[in-house]
């Protein structure tokens, strides 16, 4: 895959991994869609070197998709958690 096809990637499991934790975010859709694309690229970096899994070459490989949600999911929480009430606090 190329890095085009992991930015599409990031963009597409930002919005999931959106969809699946609902709510205000403080970086607003621009912070969400960063944290996917980063998110899609340590979650693919994380299988490949912890769970010793090839790079596919194809941009429909499941478990690449999976990857990168989960690590579009786990950016966002630790987002939420570290700056997420920092506008409420008062």
């Amino acid at each position: 895959m190329g890095i085009v096809s992991w930015l599409v990637l990031g963009l597409i499991a930002g919005v999931i991994a959106k969809v699946l934790l609902p709510g205000r975010d403080p970086g607003g859709l621009v912070g969400t869609t960063l944290i996917g694309i980063a998110g899609s690229f340590i979650g693919g970096w994380l299988s490949t070197r912890v769970l010793d899994r090839p790079i596919p070459k194809d941009f429909y490989d499941p478990s690449m998709w999976v990857a990168a949600i989960a690590g579009a999911l786990v950016l966002l929480i630790a987002y939420r958690l570290l700056f997420g009430n920092s506008r409420d606090r008062r």
